[in-house]
């Protein structure tokens, strides 16, 4: 509807003057009025817009009202247009009832008798056009609801259009994400491989370079003590490398163990030997158990080994000695998230670096390890975990950067007696015996390695003096230490491997030919072919040393061995 009309009044009186004199008296009072002559134009001026309809009852006699009843039904929600109908005093039955179905017609009526005064009939149509006012503001809250509905809905379908646009984003990113997370798992898997591989294949070459060269000396040798040396490393090998297959074993929780009733401080108290060998001199041994220490349900066997591998990481992280406390604490009636009842806490303590948290949240994971490539196969603390699950107990690990380290194993208590026998491992350690002559430094961390190729060189005729890692070696030359041929391995703990050292000495000391052994590491033994330093492969017999050790003291000559005497 046009707005510039919805404030007209519409008259209806086609008889007489009335129709005339009432628009008049409308406008008069500032009102906009319409003097329709037919119903006809009064429906169309209806349509273009009203304020209110002053009508004569007369003028709807005899006329077709029917299109006036269809306009009205077909007003819209807010409108009711408001009708002032004049009528007469006469109250014929037949006008009467005429009238009320005028009335039920126009539904929103008000009714004026003649004579009316103008006062009247102008307040009449005045409350009415404001009655039809609040109608159009009616209409207007709804157009104005309407056009933000609109408003609204346009905006949920542009937003719901952004939104699918950023879920189909999401989901091509989550597509990437899964599948770099999958080549990411399928890289990690790689590289777990290939430390168990790399550290499995160095442990198990050392192992077999003390079997197969210790067999390969004893037909060489005479003297029974040296026999029973080689022979006593030899069965050391093999009980390293059934070690290490129990360490396998447990990490994979298939390892058969045998559960039993175990004295502790009694177990713990039958190491002592065995841990003070196994450990340098600068690190001690503490026992801490209490005499009222419960008996614990575990396999004794796996228990020491346990204990030794926690003892030897506890080592590993004293570069400068220490102490490691063995601890042993009643814990009764435990209710831990895992476990619950009377269990005994063995803690290993040491004085070590520690770990910070980024380590921490890996210990126990399988194949992890902050050891040198080939210096571990990343099973040890797996194994721990592994045997302490499956003795019904768990393991826990604290440690602060700079304030050690403490593992701590939780073992069910056995209300059964132990038995008083133990059962120890039986470990020996191989001390090599120098010959007087030749001088040999041999580089090797491994004792057992070392025991063995100190005995083969010394039946092959040379001194040797043995170094634990490239760092020892060059202390060892700057002391002024008379050495003639140097033989190290490539894989060492220390930061320095043996092809960095050979570069060394041969910066230091141009007059000392260098052989390498190795067993892992291709890309080491690649790099010491390109600069030209022999590599001798493990294992390796004994022959086979002396053909390499000749081969390099060839190349420096028959007169490099007495030049080397008169400088050193």
């Amino acid at each position: 509807m046009s707005a510039r009309r919805d404030h007209h009044v519409l008259v209806f009186a086609p008889i007489g003057r009335d129709g005339q004199a009432a628009a008049e008296l409308f406008r008069g009072s500032s009102l906009e009025a319409i003097n329709c002559r037919s119903l006809p134009q009064l429906l169309d001026e209806m349509t273009a817009g009203v304020g209110a309809v002053f009508l004569a009852e007369e003028g709807l006699f005899g006329k077709d009202t029917a299109p006036l009843a269809q306009w009205i039904a077909n007003q819209p929600p807010w409108s009711d247009l408001p009708f002032v109908i004049l009528t007469s005093h006469r109250e014929h039955p037949a006008v009467v009832a005429w009238r009320r179905g005028i009335v039920a017609l126009l539904r929103n009526v008000s009714l004026l008798e003649r004579p009316v005064q103008p006062i009247t009939l102008t307040s009449a149509i005045q409350s009415a056009m404001r009655a039809r006012g609040r109608q159009y503001e009616i209409r207007a809250l709804l157009e104005a609801r309407e056009q933000t509905a609109q408003q609204l809905e346009r905006l949920v379908v542009e937003r719901t259009r952004a939104l699918e646009d950023a879920n189909e984003q999401l989901r091509l990113e989550m597509n990437e994400r899964a599948r770099i997370e999958e080549a990411l798992r399928q890289a990690q898997k790689i590289e777990a491989i290939g430390q168990l591989t790399g550290g499995v294949a160095h442990d198990f070459n050392n192992l077999l370079m003390v079997i197969s060269g210790g067999l390969d000396m004893l037909d060489r040798q005479t003297d029974p003590a040296r026999r029973r040396r080689l022979m006593d490393g030899m069965v050391q090998a093999a009980q390293r490398g059934a070690s290490l297959t129990r360490q396998l074993l447990a990490f994979s929780r298939r390892q058969t163990l045998r559960p039993e009733p175990v004295d502790v401080a009694l177990q713990m108290g039958g190491m002592r030997e065995l841990l003070d060998r196994s450990l340098r001199g600068d690190v001690h041994v503490e026992f801490d158990f209490p005499d009222t220490l419960w008996p614990v349900e575990v396999d004794p066997g796996e228990l020491e080994l346990v204990v030794l591998n926690l003892a030897v990481n506890a080592r590993d992280a004293m570069p400068n000695g220490g102490t490691i406390v063995v601890r042993g604490e009643n814990l009764p009636d435990l209710n831990d998230e895992q476990i619950v009842g009377d269990y005994v806490r063995l803690s290993v303590v040491d004085t070590g670096v520690g770990m910070g948290p980024e380590i921490l949240s890996r210990v126990f994971e399988p194949f992890f390890t902050t050891k040198e490539v080939g210096k571990g196969s990343g099973l040890g603390l797996a194994q721990v975990h592994g045997f302490a699950t499956q003795s019904r107990g768990m393991v826990r690990i604290r440690s602060e950067v700079g304030q050690g380290t403490s593992i701590e194993l939780y073992l069910p208590r056995s209300h059964r007696v132990p038995p008083k026998e133990r059962h120890l491992i039986d470990l020996n350690m191989v001390r090599p015996k120098k010959d007087n002559h030749g001088r040999i430094l041999l580089v090797e961390d491994d004792d057992e390695v070392a025991a063995l190729v100190s005995e083969m060189l010394g039946q092959l005729g040379y001194e040797v003096t043995r170094a634990a890692s490239g760092a020892a070696a060059l202390g060892a030359l700057a002391d002024g230490r008379a050495v003639d041929l140097i033989f190290s391995d490539i894989m060492m703990p220390g930061g320095m491997n043996g092809v960095e050292l050979a570069h060394e000495i041969k910066r230091r000391r141009s007059d000392i030919p260098v052989l390498l052994t190795s067993g892992y590491s291709e890309a080491a033994v690649h790099e010491a072919e390109l600069a030209g330093i022999q590599i001798l492969p493990k294992p390796y017999h004994i022959d086979e040393l002396a053909a390499a050790l000749n081969t390099v003291k060839s190349e420096f000559g028959p007169d490099t061995e007495s030049k080397r005497s008169n400088r050193c």
